[in-house]
């Protein structure tokens, strides 16, 4: 089972975040039940880790906190893969992460040492796009790249799975966590 840790985001921020994809010129916009932020990504597991992973965060917790979305930017370097919104400095955030991930080794999950850069993904991008829409994708950002989202309350992440089909993946929320 393809399985990650999310905080997903209210309506309110979707809904913000909609008004910002309508505008992006090109690329595959990920779907509004989609959006959210990424945690741990556990990958491809069997159903018994994934369940061991359950039963470890079932007394976790963590203090509630604000969370703020802003300022785009691109992943993939010179020929961008995706575009996103980073969530602005947080060492609630941070610490949460630090804590699942300690958690999850601690569960028998050893994920690999990735430097975490909270963000969530509005749009993926083909490889070898045309010259013209990197422009335009340079211009969006341009344009658009100092947006700011008013800060919401994060209470709960999910775990959630993801299948993979033809089109966008679809994601079921398995479980939630509260914090606090």
């Amino acid at each position: 089972m393809r399985a990650f840790l999310a905080i997903p985001l209210p309506e309110s921020v979707i809904d913000a975040l909609e008004d910002l994809q309508v505008d992006l010129p090109f690329g595959r916009l990920v779907r509004p039940e989609n959006l959210h932020l990424t945690l741990a990504f556990l990958g491809e597991e069997p159903p018994e880790v994934i369940e061991a992973v359950h039963e470890a965060l079932l007394s976790f917790r963590a203090t509630d906190f604000d969370l703020e979305l802003a300022g785009l930017g691109t992943f993939g370097g010179r020929e961008p893969a995706s575009l996103h919104i980073a969530a602005t400095r947080s060492p609630a955030l941070r610490d949460l992460h630090a804590r699942l991930r300690n958690r999850l080794h601690g569960a028998g999950l050893m994920l690999p040492r990735e430097r975490f850069a909270p963000h969530v993904t509005l749009a993926r991008f083909r490889r070898n796009s045309p010259a013209a829409d990197h422009q335009r994708l340079g211009a969006f950002i341009a344009a658009r790249g100092e947006t700011r989202l008013a800060p919401f309350p994060v209470t709960h992440f999910s775990l959630f799975r993801s299948i993979l089909g033809a089109d966008a993946p679809v994601y079921d929320e398995l479980a939630r966590y509260m914090l606090g």
